[in-house]
């Protein structure tokens, strides 16, 4: 256990660092303020000593400027060392960041109870710590479990419900554009028949991996919509940039070179439809998605293994 001793009696501070070593414990000696808070910065002792009265400081000032420099979950424990009866000083000491106080002259057995019981708060604060961080990982770990598809490891359709309707406020906030693309295999249910369920949810799996692939910023949103369908969010991108990244994704997964049989091409492709819209107050997400998904049906109706943007003839 490291303790941080601050006392500027140059008589008292050696003595009163014996006595702390003599309990099983590392002294970090300092006589002055500024001394204490650049040790304490260094070592991050696991208890404070603290003398009210410093050369150039005192050492209420040292307990907040201790307070400041520690992290989130961190609280190290300050005893201040004051004067009998000096009740104002204990006052401020707790107002400052201090846990208890120690009367002058120190009396050994008292400091042996102190640090004793200081070091079982630190014990338990750290034991504490470490479950909160275990509870911390777990909760981020069940929401991303409920935010993505079991299947292919993008987003799942109740994450895009939601992160669709952030984007579209953030979105009219600013006055910016946002587009959307949905890509769904093309025969599918065909390949599904022809290969079985396994090897269709192994293509599926590889589409959703090309599509994420082909969406680097970290503001696009892959999601799973449907069955075969894939919903890709594209903020503050306008509908040129939009059919750029589709015609990539369309390449991308012709050249997965997924063999189907039962598909004009002899391999899995996809036809993608894409929307723009500017968010306004009058105009709600749902029409954004049923633009795309009518120009998506363009794009089945057209053959299928290409783009279509709904503003287009």
């Amino acid at each position: 256990m490291k303790i941080l001793v601050v006392e500027d009696c140059r008589s008292n501070r050696p003595q009163l660092g014996q006595r702390v070593e003599r309990f099983g414990s590392t002294a970090l000696p300092a006589e002055r303020g500024g001394d204490a808070i650049a040790l304490f910065a260094e070592h991050h002792p696991d208890l404070v000593l603290l003398d009210v009265a410093l050369p150039d400081m005192d050492g209420f000032a040292v307990a907040r400027r201790i307070r400041a420099l520690e992290k989130s979950g961190e609280r190290t424990p300050i005893i201040f060392l004051t004067s009998p009866g000096n009740d104002a000083d204990i006052e401020r000491g707790i107002a400052a960041g201090g846990d208890d106080y120690l009367n002058l002259p120190i009396n050994d057995i008292v400091l042996g109870a102190k640090i004793r019981a200081m070091h079982r708060l630190v014990l338990m604060r750290a034991s504490l710590l470490a479950v909160t961080r275990k509870l911390d990982a777990a909760n981020q770990e069940l929401v991303r479990i409920s935010s993505s598809d079991g299947l292919t490891g993008v987003a799942n359709r109740r994450y895009f419900d939601d992160a669709i309707s952030v984007e579209w406020r953030r979105a009219r906030r600013h006055s910016n554009s946002i587009v959307m693309m949905i890509c769904d295999v093309d025969h599918f249910k065909s390949y599904n028949d022809t290969y079985g369920h396994q090897a269709g949810d192994d293509c599926l799996r590889k589409v959703a991996t090309a599509i994420r692939e082909h969406t680097e910023r970290p503001s696009d949103i892959v999601a799973r919509f449907g069955g075969e369908e894939f919903a890709v969010v594209l903020p503050e991108t306008t509908i040129g940039g939009a059919l750029t990244v589709a015609e990539k994704i369309r390449l991308a997964i012709r050249a997965l070179d997924i063999p189907h049989a039962s598909a004009p091409s002899g391999f899995v492709t996809v036809s993608i439809g894409i929307a723009s819209a500017a968010p306004g107050f009058d105009n709600p997400p749902d029409d954004l998605i049923q633009a795309a998904g009518k120009a998506l049906e363009r794009a089945k109706h057209e053959g299928r293994d290409r783009v279509c943007r709904a503003d287009a003839a």
